[in-house]
């Protein structure tokens, strides 16, 4: 595997995404003192899982998020990309089939982190198993920084140790084994564990087979018991049919009772219909007589009234009368009166 591009963003002073390549023949990154050549180390141990704090040069894993300066505002996510070449077939098996393999590491200064494989979610210890045995990765010998030299020439038997397996390629088999004897030795505690467990239950199954023994007694006494029960049963059967039988057919005379009695109170209720359509035919006749006979009173007075008018007129023609023939009379006279001076 070679390296072929580091992406970064938000990461210590790399505020904005910034893009490294890497050349064939590229195996150096120099430049003046604070020009950040430090950062793009620590971003290239960071994305291949690097977890000290210390390793990286700071107190707390959120100090390698961009914290922010005058003119630029602090970010909330460090991201760092690293692209490798897969052109010697160092990668396990499931990523042989890549050219190029993508590594993607994230981090939030909430605290939460996220690995990515290819853009797929993935665990850290999926990023260090692609490292092993090939050379590279957060703490081998393929990224030297400034002091590391000393650091590798006074190191210890164990760590030369590891240099030396590491660049022999069998640190992923060695760590493989260690994760077989690690199974094998859980494997084994689990045995014992079950081992412990057979015990128990065979201490357990003697009080078992008691208890079936028990069990087993109280089945026949309960069976007994139901034979028992049977025979009552058949016992008072008879009697308790018979009852029933009585009690039925006192059941059925009674419906037949309610069912005359049913009959009567709907006789009862028409009839009570009828006297009520008759009542009501006979309030309508009274009501219709009570019209007719205020109708008829009505037309007795007003000829009442017509009649004392008409008397009223009788009179006082019978007035007028008299006072004509007394005119009359008078006319006459005086007729008599002028026929005579005449």
């Amino acid at each position: 595997m070679k390296l072929k591009k580091l992406d970064i963003s938000g990461f210590k002073s790399f505020v904005d995404k910034t893009s490294i390549e890497f050349p064939p023949g590229i195996s150096m990154v120099v430049g003046p003192n604070g020009c950040g050549k430090s950062n793009v180390v620590d971003a290239l141990r960071w994305v291949m899982g690097e977890q000290s704090v210390k390793q990286l040069r700071g107190k707390s894993m959120e100090d390698i998020i961009f914290s922010g300066t005058n003119g630029k505002q602090p970010v909330n996510m460090a991201e760092v990309s690293l692209t490798l070449l897969n052109d010697n077939g160092t990668v396990p098996e499931e990523l042989k089939e890549y050219t190029e393999i993508m590594l993607t590491r994230r981090l939030y200064r909430s605290g939460e982190s996220a690995y990515f494989i290819n853009k797929q979610p993935c665990r850290l210890k999926d990023i260090h198993n692609i490292f092993m045995g090939s050379g590279m990765g957060a703490k081998s010998y393929s990224v030297v920084q400034q002091g590391y030299i000393s650091e590798i020439t006074d190191a210890g038997p164990e760590e030369i140790k590891y240099f030396i397996e590491e660049a022999a390629g069998i640190t992923r088999y060695k760590t493989r084994k260690k994760e077989a004897l690690r199974k094998i030795q859980s494997t084994s505690q689990n045995l014992l564990r079950v081992a412990d467990i057979i015990i128990e239950i065979k201490r357990q199954m003697a009080g078992l087979k008691r208890q079936a023994r028990k069990a087993e007694r109280y089945k026949k006494y309960q069976e007994r018991v139901r034979e028992l029960d049977v025979g009552l049963a058949i016992h008072f059967y008879d009697e308790y049919t018979q009852k029933i039988d009585e009690t039925d057919a006192l059941i059925t005379q009674l419906k037949d009772t309610e069912i005359e009695h049913t009959t009567k109170l709907k006789k009862l209720d028409a009839a009570v219909e009828e006297i009520k359509f008759q009542r009501s035919q006979k309030n309508q006749e009274i009501s219709d007589k009570k019209s007719h006979r205020f109708e008829a009173q009505r037309n007795i007075d007003r000829i009442e009234n017509d009649l004392a008018h008409h008397r009223k007129e009788v009179e006082r023609l019978t007035y007028e009368l008299t006072g004509l023939g007394t005119a009359r009379e008078d006319l006459e006279e005086k007729n008599r009166n002028l026929t005579s001076e005449v």
